[in-house]
């Protein structure tokens, strides 16, 4: 008898502090391995520049730093129109959110477009490769682009995301969970790059 109320007893302080969807859980599985990757990586990129006496210096504070400070604030703006998404879509203001759930997009095509025009005058006007550069160790090139490129995919994988929950949530297929879900994989892609916007560009300013 006494088994029998252990099994049929239940939780009756409100919602279950355990609960969670399926779809929840997977995104904060995603999120946590692939925070391993990154740290990883950056970890390999602080060991590399440590390890290495002549790691290159090169960016200006102006156009080089300004320009990519202008894309870190395009995603922050995108994080922010998220927030925005994800609360109207939890009051029910399905147009609301829509539209706040374009606007973040937008920011994250600006940010696309942004890398890309950077890296395009890297690699044809200063001549920096994965393996070369005109400045020092040719493992510049190769940490910058593949630490940018893999956080590029990922804004360009998120921008997509988003735009399949937009037109689901608009014609009622999706729920409010699902724009909080697509919101954490999105704060997890501005996130990694407070962690990258430091450590490739502001510590490689030209001290001259």
């Amino acid at each position: 008898m006494e088994a029998e109320g252990i099994i049929e007893s239940r939780w009756a302080g409100g919602t279950s502090p355990f609960a969670m969807n399926s779809k929840k859980l997977g995104m904060w599985l995603f999120i946590i391995s692939d925070s391993l990757t990154f740290s990883a990586l950056l970890i390999a990129y602080a060991w590399l520049r440590l390890a290495t006496p002549n790691w290159p210096r090169p960016f200006e504070i102006y156009p080089a730093i300004a320009f990519s400070s202008l894309m870190t604030f395009a995603l922050l703006t995108s994080s922010l129109t998220m927030v925005l998404g994800v609360a109207a879509a939890n009051r029910g203001e399905r147009k609301k959110a829509v539209r706040y759930i374009l606007l973040t997009m937008l920011g994250g095509i600006a940010f696309v477009v942004l890398h890309a025009t950077e890296w395009y005058k890297l690699i044809v006007k200063e001549h920096v490769t994965p393996w070369s550069n005109p400045w020092g160790t040719p493992l510049f090139g190769g940490t910058l682009f593949g630490l940018t490129g893999l956080h590029m995919l990922h804004v360009t994988i998120g921008v997509i995301y988003l735009g399949v929950i937009a037109v689901g949530f608009s014609k009622e297929n999706y729920q409010a969970d699902d724009v909080e879900v697509s919101g954490l994989y999105w704060h997890f892609v501005d996130l990694v790059w407070m962690f990258i916007f430091p450590m490739l560009y502001l510590m490689s300013v030209n001290p001259n």
